[in-house]
């Protein structure tokens, strides 16, 4: 079936199982039928439990008669009589309606059917489950490591990974990348393998690009990651819930996106032991999002040009200029620059700046140069014609295939997908707030440059309206936490997925609890990760400048791809 016969599917098919209450599970677990053995609750939604040779089965039937048709997350973890794989299914259209799926295999045999002919998506999250819990997915068309090498010895996830394995090889075991390249279509085809990376015009070299050149067009590209894997998720369930997880969201997107990345593990913590966040507190996170969001878009921005023009002293310079002015508001709201570590459980670190009239003086500021700089930026960017040749119908994500890879955030919205987590699965203070979702139908490097580029806006739609707000808030009504437990124990066996709309889009955690007062499983769902998948989607058949500038589009930082 094709990609646009399966849209056309979907589009008949999105009501089974829904009622106006939300999803009917007995409809779905009718609908899935002996491909069930049991069903969980798990705080976010449902969770049916299928077996290991049926889950394209079960999934295809939730994608193509319920219209579950994003897959946002794979889960993998070890337990003493099992291994387990979830996927964390919602749908594009309203991502309230969720539903997991979770596959259970034996410990001596841990086997189970791939998901990747239903969700393309499920490749990457496959081959990582593959890699750090050692589940094998049968009909997989790619298994093998992502983030640690191929010569990698035992599974760092699983139970039984000591750390002590020898992890030396000889440099014959080592295999040679220019031998055997059997992905032409014939024998005398006249192909070239180039390594892109791993390096990069601005920063350290964390992605290897593998590109086999046909003639000048490129017939394959395979992004290489895990140059930069720190074991975010492993350090994560060696900390506690209350104190000792917040500092390392902020070293995931580590260049600008802070703030965002707290507020997903807030979020998840605070709905997991049900605490409820004072209506002022979520004012300032929301204020305080936007601006990370800004810091972002400008960062993306600036280094998106560098990439295209290759020119560090006009756009790149005046992006960074104006990043910088919102650095210093966030460095007056949290006291840091780039680690904020501003959020709490249950609310934020402090209150605004003393005096408060000057913090709202230079945030207005801020906002009031905001349109004449933007407009700068449309007359040296998206208005320059050597841009617009760059950019302009070329990497081309077309809204079907976006969908299939698990694309989120401007990269969805570039390729016309109207999907924000900030409206459609409302958090923090943006249900009361007035202000709009940006989406273009262009899908390619300049929609997505555009989409950045208006949501700017739209942020500082919402800074202006949270400080109107703030400076109106009854001083004796300025809670910024809540009471919050000392030591949190959520009860045993309690799982959760919780996202919100970072700057790259769909940034999740899945949690389970072991009844201690630390997570027993942690899972980081990426929106670099999925949405670098779609590298290839978007640059086979065209040049290497063209890819470039793809890879540019994404606004990727390799600190959250691998995490």
């Amino acid at each position: 079936m094709s990609l646009e016969e399966t849209e056309g599917d979907l589009l008949a098919t999105q009501d089974v199982g829904v009622t106006e209450e939300g999803v009917d599970y007995d409809a779905l677990a009718d609908l899935l039928g002996d491909t069930v053995i049991d069903r969980e609750s798990h705080v976010n939604a449902e969770a049916f439990v299928v077996r290991p040779d049926e889950v394209q089965d079960a999934l295809f039937a939730l994608r193509d008669e319920a219209g579950f048709d994003h897959c946002a997350c794979v889960t993998a973890q070890d337990y003493d009589d099992r291994y387990e794989s979830i996927y964390h299914l919602r749908k594009y259209d309203d991502p309230t309606q969720e539903v997991s799926v979770v596959v259970p295999t034996t410990k001596d045999d841990p086997v189970s059917q791939t998901a990747e002919p239903v969700y393309r998506t499920a490749d990457w999250h496959e081959r990582e489950a593959y890699d750090l819990v050692g589940i094998e997915y049968e009909g997989h068309p790619d298994l093998r490591r992502i983030l640690l090498p191929e010569t990698w010895q035992g599974h760092p996830l699983a139970q039984d990974f000591s750390g002590e394995e020898p992890q030396i090889v000889t440099l014959r075991e080592h295999a040679n990348p220019l031998e055997g390249d059997h992905r032409a279509e014939s024998d005398d085809a006249d192909t070239m393998y180039i390594n892109i990376g791993p390096h990069h015009p601005a920063t350290h070299g964390v992605l290897h690009v593998e590109t086999v050149l046909d003639g000048e067009q490129i017939a394959h590209v395979e992004p290489d990651i895990g140059y930069l894997h720190r074991c975010e998720e492993q350090m994560c369930q060696q900390g506690t819930y209350r104190h000792q997880i917040m500092p390392y969201p902020d070293r995931w997107d580590y260049v600008s996106a802070g703030i965002l990345n707290e507020w997903a593990y807030a979020r998840t913590a605070e709905d997991l032991a049900d605490i409820e966040v004072p209506e002022y507190a979520q004012v300032i996170r929301t204020m305080a999002a936007e601006m990370s969001r800004i810091a972002a878009h400008m960062l993306a921005l600036g280094t998106f040009a560098l990439d295209v023009f290759g020119d560090f002293t006009a756009v790149f310079q005046y992006a960074f200029r104006d990043r910088e002015v919102v650095q210093d508001l966030l460095e007056d709201l949290t006291g840091q620059r780039l680690m904020f570590n501003y959020l709490r459980l249950g609310g934020v670190a402090w209150d605004l700046p003393e005096p408060r009239e000057e913090f709202f003086e230079k945030t207005r500021d801020f906002l009031d140069d905001l349109p004449h700089k933007l407009t700068e930026y449309h007359d040296l960017v998206t208005s320059n014609e050597i841009f617009q040749m760059r950019c302009v119908d070329t990497g081309v994500l077309p809204p079907e295939e976006a969908k299939q890879y698990g694309a989120t955030g401007p990269v969805a919205r570039g390729s016309g997908i109207d999907y924000d987590l900030r409206r459609d699965d409302p958090y923090g203070y943006y249900p009361e707030l007035d202000w709009d979702v940006v989406t273009e139908d262009g899908c390619d490097n300049y929609a997505r440059v555009l989409v950045r580029m208006r949501e700017v806006e739209q942020s500082a739609r919402i800074i202006e309206q949270c400080v109107d707000l703030l400076e109106d808030w009854p001083e004796d009504e300025r809670d910024i936490q809540a009471n919050v437990p000392r030591t949190l124990r959520p009860d045993p066996d309690t799982e959760i997925y919780r996202a919100v709309e970072a700057a790259k889009g769909e940034l999740g955690i899945y949690i389970r609890s072991d009844g201690t007062d630390k997570p027993a499983r942690f899972k980081i769902r990426s929106p670099c990760f999925s949405n670098l998948q779609t590298l290839p989607v978007m640059s086979e058949g065209e040049f290497i400048p063209d890819m470039i500038a793809s890879l540019g589009s994404l606004d990727i930082v390799l600190g959250e791809v691998d995490r």
